[in-house]
């Protein structure tokens, strides 16, 4: 059955961000004088939206305002920096080029801030691909809430059995299962150990495996 839409995560997913997001947590845990984390600490709080994972980084016993001065410069050194090192997975623009060229409705749905999202997918060549991009902040409720889903849904018209999350945490399975979708997992990305415990349908290893795979 050919897929009737195809959401797809960001970060981890669809492009390889993690050295400016560390280097972004790291800039604000410095400017407010405290130290730097290891790489994988930070990669490991990543995915639950900008407020979360600053909060993460400083841990339980910071204030509310040093959580929102620490946010504040995050938000501004990421804006600034975050195609710097930001590139695409391999595989990923010739995949979606495969998926426009056979006309599968395609959109991203991240807990990133929906501005930094439509920036960072325009800067990178592919804002042609996407007829809706979709951030942390596009809605009340952030993923794994089904809220954005069913927005895409309703925009798109696709019928609700064909359509198919594809993400690299427990996170976007969870967000697939609660909209009533199915859901695909990359093993590649920011949090791998927690995609066997969401039950993905579908697991693959590299992006480029997606269109043999969903297209059969």
């Amino acid at each position: 059955m050919k897929p009737s839409l195809l959401v797809f995560d960001l970060d981890g997913t669809l492009i390889d961000s993690e050295r400016d997001l560390i280097n972004a947590v790291n800039a604000a845990l410095t400017h407010l004088g405290r130290e730097e984390l290891h790489d994988d600490l930070v990669r490991s709080y990543v995915g639950d939206g900008a407020p979360v994972l600053m909060r993460r980084a400083l841990g339980e016993e910071a204030s509310e305002a040093e959580q929102q001065q620490a946010l504040t410069y995050f938000l501004a050194h990421y804006r600034e920096h975050m195609l710097e090192n930001t590139t695409l997975y391999p595989g990923v623009r010739e995949t979606l080029d495969e998926f426009r060229a056979r006309g599968i409705p395609m959109a991203v749905l991240t807990n990133k801030p929906v501005r930094f999202s439509r920036d960072i997918v325009k800067g990178l060549g592919l804002g042609g691909h996407f007829f809706q991009v979709y951030g942390g902040n596009s809605f009340e409720q952030k993923k794994p809430h089904r809220v954005g889903i069913d927005r895409l849904l309703e925009e798109s018209g696709a019928e609700r059995a064909g359509a198919w999350m594809i993400g690299d945490s427990s996170t976007d399975i969870l967000t697939a299962h609660n909209a009533g979708i199915r859901a695909a997992g990359v093993t590649y990305g920011f949090k791998p150990e927690s995609l066997a415990e969401a039950h993905p349908d579908l697991l693959v290893e590299s992006f480029a495996e997606l269109p043999a795979r969903l297209l059969g």
